[in-house]
């Protein structure tokens, strides 16, 4: 397993600081000035990187599921023209990443198709990010891997010979595998981060943890067990419209998180045996009997 793979300049791997993610998937609701919002207040809130989704919805929605009736706040309409009012023009991912340079906020996103892919190129993300929806999809994760970009790939409603073929597509260098469970919200017995072990065992690649669940402290557990990714959704307001809100994290409990990982990063130490502390020694003088 590679001890670390680059991302924007910064080391992850094992025993290295967790890279922690904001997710913005489409919390704003198609609107670009949230969305530089948000990504301001997920900067402010300790993520070192934001991520956004980029689609062609026409590619990449099952043909079944367009035409079903979706109940928006702006009205009735198909799921195919609802995602489509989701996705941000061209121009409007020039202002946002322009804007986001000018604030020094780092950003990726995870393709779904392969236009996508060669829209987000322009952009020269740090990494990419295969959604678990798109996981199966061995042409799009073959032109990713052609990239020569770093890929974190989240493992979402996938059996093991799916996964298996997907590492295969994208290759072992360049690669983290995130443990991940596509329920908004999942409860917290569905979530077997014990996966997050079994999967850096396994295909022996780093391994993080994107989570969907309700709460703070099963993030930070997965980060315990060794998680050298965390990817959480984040939002201003759980209460907004969209389906990954209720599984969204708001600015105060994402700062918490950062803090509380910054601070089991401080405590869990080398390792070492049989280090005694310079300042046990007074201790020592005065409660040990027998040196």
């Amino acid at each position: 397993m590679p001890e670390s793979i680059q991302i924007g300049g910064r080391a992850v791997g094992a025993g290295k600081p967790c890279l922690v993610v904001a997710e913005m998937a489409a919390n704003h609701n198609g609107d670009l000035g949230l969305a530089m919002e948000l990504a301001r207040k997920a900067h402010a809130a300790g993520a070192d990187l934001v991520k956004f989704q980029f689609r062609t919805p026409v590619l990449c929605i099952p043909e079944a599921q367009k035409v079903i009736l979706k109940e928006t706040p702006w009205g009735s309409m198909s799921y195919l023209e609802y995602r489509e009012r989701l996705e941000f023009q061209s121009w409007q991912w020039d202002d946002l990443a322009a804007e986001l340079h000018r604030l020094g906020i780092p950003w990726f996103a995870s393709p779904w198709d392969l236009p996508s892919l060669t829209r987000l190129m322009r952009y020269d993300p740090p990494c990419l990010k295969v959604a678990s929806a798109c996981l199966t999809d061995l042409d799009l994760l073959h032109a990713m891997r052609q990239t020569g970009k770093p890929v974190i790939a989240s493992t979402g409603m996938s059996n093991f010979p799916q996964i298996q073929r997907a590492v295969a597509a994208l290759g072992p260098d360049r690669l983290i595998l995130l443990h991940c469970r596509s329920t908004y919200p999942c409860p917290p017995e569905d979530l077997n981060l014990q996966a997050i072990v079994s999967l850096r065992e396994r295909f022996a690649v780093p391994t993080g943890y994107s989570g969907h669940e309700v709460g703070l402290w099963t993030s930070l557990c997965a980060v315990v067990l060794g998680a050298s990714v965390l990817e959480r959704h984040f939002t201003d307001d759980r209460s907004r419209f969209g389906s990954d809100q209720a599984a969204s994290v708001e600015p105060h409990g994402f700062a918490d998180l950062v803090k509380q990982i910054r601070r089991w990063e401080e405590a869990r130490g080398d390792g070492r045996l049989g280090e005694i502390l310079d300042s046990e020694r007074p201790v020592m003088a005065r409660l040990r009997r027998v040196l």
